[in-house]
């Protein structure tokens, strides 16, 4: 039986979402959402990172409701371009237009997008159902926790972010490392010394407001994962390229063809299995470090052909089955993403890290105590998801007709005055990070310095995660061994810290010890 206390708390988050202007920012946050999923090769995370400066003069809640709305949106939009185009706009999308794009060839491009729509809803709001029911018991486990276990939580987040991210692990290795510096560098409150600025340079940036105040949250956002993709893509490295190759259309097909048409009753009750994998295999993959809605989405469709094998057609041309079930995983994934994040302060992926970030910008402190402190603000931001995914649901499956025709004037806009557009936005929020041009300078160089290692070979999603949790490590640490009197055993006499620091090693015994893969020739 559900305890009442969880409907008081979830009447507290309505109380606090209900309301014009909160209702307008969570529309406004869908809408730019969508728009920028499809957009190919842009999604979420530009899109937050774009907006962070925009939202610093709001109150807290608000501004996480824009940022929010932003990533679901993206979720929905991105389905649109992959289904009539077969170009997906979010990563996440790639699978749904491997049996999306041929129905659309086939004149069913309305049952498809109807289909990825109620997916989308139906799986979002399970899954904030199951965020909302553990919540709670993931909140006073993190309270239970001292100094020792919350800074060994973080490093086992951390850890296991780096050991899961895709390409080589040292190179991921380095770029926590290098993001776990970069969040230390500046002021030491504790000391009152600056760390990590060189000293030539110290007298000149405090004049200036320069590097001995950090080098700024919303600086590393912009120039990490807005200005390096964009001298990516204008160097000819097609960095915000579509995530997948574009299959080429028959001349003279149709594509927008049968955007009026809707599934039947019996198509959604063949395509409620696979709705429902899809939904419980994204719940779970969206907590795991490194994962959400681009390995939810990724894991689901290679389910559903196993599990579909003998269905007619088969997937891969044109089953509703491979629309579901990967439309219901990214945005189960996208959901249930919010559940370490919010209760442990532990992003699973970039855009959580980006909100966390934002919940620092706003002088919020990450971890179990938000649902105390500011229990508003964790319940509001709960039900504006599922307020959220109805205004997606009302906006997407009777407006499916005229969305293919804006999407193809939008697609029109010549990509070179799109990338100038996205730097002109950056640069503008850059101007309000520091005096005297301070912080167009800052972006800049982190952009210069994100590509740079983006041709290494290098991402910036483990250097985002050691930024965002760096002032909490250190934080967690100090108090740790100021409460130990300095006994680094402290970790390993307390049980759940032995633990953690067991799971921290196995996991990078992990990479260690496994064989070598073989380059490619």
């Amino acid at each position: 039986m559900v305890d009442f206390s969880w409907w008081d708390s979830l009447a507290q988050g309505l109380a606090a979402v209900w309301g014009w202007q909160a209702l307008g920012l969570i529309a406004l946050g869908v809408l730019v959402g969508s728009v920028f999923g499809v957009l190919p090769g842009l999604g979420p995370v530009a899109a937050i990172a774009l907006l962070l400066p925009a939202t610093l003069g709001l109150p807290s809640l608000p501004a996480l409701l824009v940022l929010a709305g932003v990533y679901y949106g993206a979720q929905y939009g991105g389905s649109l371009p992959a289904i009539v185009l077969d170009q997906p706009g979010e990563a996440s999308s790639v699978m749904t237009s491997h049996d999306g794009h041929p129905m659309a060839l086939q004149g069913r491009a309305g049952v498809a997008l109807s289909m990825a729509t109620i997916s989308s809803f139906a799986a979002g709001c399970l899954a904030i159902a199951l965020v909302v029911l553990l919540a709670p018991a993931v909140v006073s486990l993190g309270l239970q926790f001292g100094a020792a276990e919350r800074f060994l939580l973080l490093v086992v987040g951390l850890v296991g972010a780096t050991v899961l991210a895709s390409g080589s692990f040292l190179k991921a290795l380095a770029m926590t490392v290098l993001g776990l510096l970069l969040g230390l560098m500046g002021w030491d409150v504790h000391t009152g010394t600056a760390r990590f600025v060189p000293e030539g340079l110290e007298p000149w940036m405090g004049r200036h407001h320069g590097l001995t105040e950090g080098v700024g949250f919303i600086a590393l956002a912009l120039g990490f994962f807005v200005v390096a993709p964009v001298a990516a893509e204008l160097a000819g490295l097609s960095a915000l390229a579509p995530a997948a190759p574009v299959r080429e259309t028959p001349p003279g097909t149709p594509v927008v063809s049968g955007m009026a048409t809707r599934p039947t009753r019996e198509e959604l009750k063949d395509a409620l299995p696979a709705l429902l994998r899809g939904t419980g295999l994204g719940a779970v993959l969206g907590v795991v470090p490194g994962g959400g809605a681009l390995l939810s989405s990724l894991a689901a469709y290679r389910l559903e052909v196993v599990v579909s094998r003998h269905r007619t057609p088969p997937l891969g041309q044109g089953n509703l089955r491979g629309v579901a079930a990967p439309e219901a995983a990214n945005n189960a994934g996208a959901q249930t993403a919010y559940l370490p994040m919010l209760a442990l302060g532990l992003p699973p992926n970039t855009v959580m890290a980006l909100l966390l970030g934002a919940l620092g910008l706003h002088a919020i402190e990450p971890g179990p105590s938000v649902m105390g402190v500011q229990p508003s603000l964790f319940w509001g931001l709960l039900v504006s998801m599922w307020v959220g995914n109805l205004l997606l649901l009302l906006l997407n499956l009777p407006l499916a007709r005229w969305w293919a025709p804006v999407l193809l004037g939008v697609l029109r806009v010549p990509r070179r005055a799109l990338l100038a557009g996205l730097l002109v936005a950056a640069g503008l929020g850059a101007l309000a990070l520091g005096p005297h041009g301070w912080g167009v300078w800052l972006v800049i160089g982190l952009g210069l310095l994100g590509f740079v290692l983006q041709r290494l070979g290098c991402e910036g999603v483990a250097l985002l995660l050691g930024f965002v949790l760096a002032p909490g490590l250190e934080e967690q640490l100090r108090r740790t061994l100021r409460l130990s009197r300095g006994d680094w055993f402290v970790f390993l006499e307390r049980p759940v810290s032995a633990l953690l620091l067991m799971v921290a090693i196995l996991l990078l015994l992990v990479v260690v010890l496994q064989p070598r893969r073989r380059a490619p020739d």
